[in-house]
């Protein structure tokens, strides 16, 4: 006990009768010097007695999809840092094929008295979604952010990455090395990240390649946000002659790669492949993934900043807070091929 004394009180820069008095909840500790106690007590990794614990202000829950993208989990965990840092706890709420619907989830938190919610990837995100549901919970009393999609019929804080911006700059990338011929494989036509990804994607290639409406029709290919779904959207554009394939998930980005070698193409001598998210690990794949970085920390402190501010009776603009992405280059893209020639091919 009396190591463990020193070491607080060297770290705290204080006392060993001091840290004593604040460990025993004694009077007479000005509340700075607290404070600097309590801190060197985290820093050194030694719990807190049971009363000088922060007491949560509250629950925050958090729907996301599966967790089976890496993206999700690293969402995840920024914010449910942020939460417990401003002394909040995050209840994790996942929404799985045949598992609890959205609806069922948000109930489910209200009933246990949440002071918020935020949504990632959301019934928010879906045009086809009725978005009544959550003027209902606006009705309810309960404030709650929206990440990764946007309505105008909801009046709500809204998160997104800039997927116009994201498009444009693999469009670029893969234009500068050379490639005419580039495809986009995206999930399903519903959902408002898709709407934009095609958007920038469609004026990316206007601007660099000229290219008409018509033309660029053939390169998109809708699919599932799934390692199955990109195999299966690359297959149908790199059939289409595509030398390279731009991809709305790095898990679709994977998918493409596993369809560009089973086509006996090599990656990236023959098809570039470019993801989206830059989830944790991807650096690692065969080849490394050239990919766009959501800012997945920024994003998520954003959230639980407005979100905090909601819950303190300071209501955010009910607007979208726009983040732009970052072009991560790695081995999966390459020189293109010269103009009309489609991949190379054993």
């Amino acid at each position: 006990m009396t190591a463990r004394l020193a070491d607080i009180a060297a770290q705290a820069g204080v006392s060993e009768a001091t840290v004593s008095r604040v460990l025993n909840g004694k009077p007479g500790v000005a509340a700075g010097t607290r404070e600097s106690v309590l801190a060197a007590l985290d820093v050194l990794g030694y719990e807190r007695p049971v009363r000088l614990r922060q007491r949560s202000a509250g629950l925050v829950g958090l729907i996301t999809p599966e967790l089976d993208n890496p993206i999700f989990p690293a969402l995840a965990q920024v914010i449910g840092q942020a939460l417990t840092r401003q002394g909040y706890t995050p209840v994790l709420a996942t929404q799985t094929p045949g598992g609890s619907t959205e609806d069922e989830l948000v109930e489910m938190l209200v009933e246990r008295g949440v002071s918020g919610i935020i949504f990632v990837s959301g019934l928010h995100a879906d045009t086809t979604a009725d978005m009544g549901r959550y003027d209902q919970l606006r009705g309810q009393g309960v404030p709650y952010v929206l990440i990764n999609g946007f309505s105008d019929k909801v009046q709500a804080p809204f998160v997104s990455p800039d997927d116009r911006a994201a498009m444009q700059l693999a469009v670029t990338h893969l234009t500068a090395l050379g490639h005419t011929r580039i495809g986009l494989a995206v999930g399903p036509k519903r959902f408002v990240p898709v709407v934009r990804k095609i958007e920038g994607f469609r004026l990316g290639m206007k601007e660099r390649l000229g290219l008409g409406e018509d033309e660029i029709e053939e390169l998109i290919q809708h699919s599932l946000y799934t390692l199955e779904g990109g195999q299966a959207a690359a297959a149908a554009l790199i059939a289409r002659g595509c030398t390279a394939v731009v991809c709305a998930s790095d898990m679709m980005a994977l998918g493409a790669i596993r369809a560009a070698r089973q086509q006996g193409l090599k990656v990236p001598q023959d098809v570039s492949v470019v993801g989206f998210d830059d989830s944790p690990l991807i650096a690692f794949t065969d080849p490394p993934l050239t990919t766009i970085r959501q800012p997945v920390q920024a994003m998520g402190q954003a959230a639980v900043r407005t979100l905090l501010e909601e819950i303190g009776g300071t209501p955010a603009p009910h607007s979208e807070f726009v983040f732009l992405p970052e072009l991560v280059v790695r081995g999966s893209t390459a020189s293109g091929p010269q103009q009309g020639r489609g991949p190379a091919r054993p």
